[in-house]
């Protein structure tokens, strides 16, 4: 038995553990950060005086900078685990790598394209296909809360963020990142243990 199909001249697959726990960790704390954000935010408008202006600019700052780094972590991994996904699953067509990264990316687009390319990927990462629904299960409710994020937030600055709205979208977003990093955590461990089986059964060849 030879060693799974790859692309000629490119490195043998690796579990994307260590990259999924660093998207992860980043997700969650660009989560925290973004309602704190929020809420200073909304109290800076409520009450100009009584919220320094340099506390909300720095809140904003960081809100920003938490989010590009686990946007980066978490579309590093992506694309590991679609390096591996091809690996997994020989032949399968999960599209552009380019389209893939650009998909969440650009406005609007954000809203709906990634689903098709978790669920997709997330077939391809293992030969097991018992897990298959409960996973397309979570992918979707993932789906769910990260379109409601945007939906409420567009809603929002066509109000004035009122409270019970913010309260929504803020909820919305902690349960859209609770939710990836569950998918995050079944994707890697699909493919961790499809890869493991791989590498088992070419040992005894050799």
């Amino acid at each position: 038995m030879t060693e799974p199909d790859r692309p000629a001249g490119s490195a043998a697959p690796k579990s994307p553990r260590l990259l999924a726990r660093s998207a992860q960790g980043a997700i969650a704390v660009a989560a925290v950060v973004e309602v704190i954000r929020a809420a200073t935010l909304r109290a800076s408008r409520l009450d100009p005086a009584g919220t320094s202006p340099n506390t909300a600019g720095l809140v904003s700052m960081v809100s920003v900078d938490a989010m590009t780094l686990a946007t980066a972590l978490f579309l590093v991994w992506f694309h590991r685990c679609r390096r591996n996904a091809r690996v997994i699953t020989p032949g399968v067509d999960l599209g552009s790598d380019a389209w893939a990264v650009m998909a969440w990316l650009i406005p609007l687009v954000n809203a709906w394209a990634p689903r098709g390319l978790l669920l997709a990927t997330r077939r391809a990462s293992s030969t097991d296909p018992t897990s298959a629904g409960r996973d397309d299960t979570l992918v979707n409710a993932w789906w769910v809360a990260w379109a409601g994020h945007f939906l409420t937030g567009a809603i929002g600055s066509l109000t004035g963020s009122p409270l019970p709205l913010l309260v929504i979208a803020e909820a919305l977003t902690l349960t859209a990142a609770a939710l990836v990093i569950i998918v995050i955590h079944r994707m890697t461990a699909a493919q961790s243990q499809a890869l493991h089986a791989a590498r088992a059964d070419v040992m005894p060849a050799a």
